[in-house]
């Protein structure tokens, strides 16, 4: 089941540092939003409190009707299971097989027997074009596959809300269009809500429903990729267009 997101005057700093300085996000159930801004300023930072893995120092993050700020660890720890976290460079675990990676954190809740989880996997794994691999070990695996098994670990809690952090990075042309038309694939047959943060602007205008641009700890623009490609805003043109003049501070 698609859920929505709604972000409202989110903040996060660390060792003194203010990154997000009041970021306000309304995401649809079943959207495809792409968060784009520079290196190091602050999206990873936002999908990770968005997903639970950090706590903010301030504002509200509602998944569906639950506000996550307010939640214990514990209650923390119940509401992740409706969201899947694809991380940049899958952080898959080395030691253990694909079906291993794709099952781990549901053999860690309990409660599922051997059959379920291996036909489980196996769909999982089925609905990421990655048939007949839960033997392989990820060093047998190239960079999109090991990308894809990510996403079938993601998928294996069936998730409302998936985040993405960077999906294409180190990635060439030809794969990380295929893991682009997955996000898409797996959102229309599953009707997750997806949540991807990227530098990519030509994937992130191909593939997504609104596009929001992050730039000094706020979003300073949001709109359809056609709204944000036709926008005078002189920050959304610089991001664009890869122009190192401009309101946008390169980050160190």
């Amino acid at each position: 089941m698609s859920i929505g997101i709604s972000v409202r005057d989110l903040r996060y700093g660390v060792a003194g540092r203010e990154i997000l300085k009041g970021v306000d996000l309304e995401i649809a159930p079943g959207e495809i939003l792409t968060v784009m801004g520079v290196s190091g300023g602050g999206k990873t930072s936002l999908l990770k409190c968005m997903a639970g893995l950090v706590r903010p120092t301030g504002g509200e993050i509602h998944i569906g009707d639950l506000e996550l700020t307010r939640l214990t660890e514990s209650e923390l720890n119940e509401q992740r299971r409706c969201m899947g976290m694809v991380f940049q460079y899958a952080a898959l675990f080395d030691s253990l097989t694909v079906y291993e990676n794709v099952v781990f954190a549901l053999k860690h809740r309990g409660g599922y027997k051997e059959p379920d989880l291996r036909k489980l996997a196996k769909e999982r794994l089925a609905a990421v074009g990655l048939e007949e691999t839960e033997n392989m070990m990820p060093s047998q695996l190239s960079g999109g596959m090991r990308k894809r098994v990510g996403l079938a670990r993601a998928l294996a809690s069936d998730p409302g809300v998936v985040f993405f952090d960077e999906p294409t990075s180190g990635l060439d042309p030809v794969v990380a269009r295929v893991i682009d038309d997955l996000i898409v694939s797996v959102r229309d047959r599953l009707g997750v809500t997806s949540v991807i943060v990227s530098h990519d602007v030509p994937n992130a205008m191909r593939i997504s429903d609104r596009v929001a641009l992050l730039n000094e700890g706020r979003i300073a623009a949001r709109g359809t990729p056609a709204e944000m490609t036709a926008s005078d805003d002189p920050a959304v043109r610089q991001f664009i267009e890869g122009r190192a003049d401009g309101p946008i501070q390169i980050l160190d």
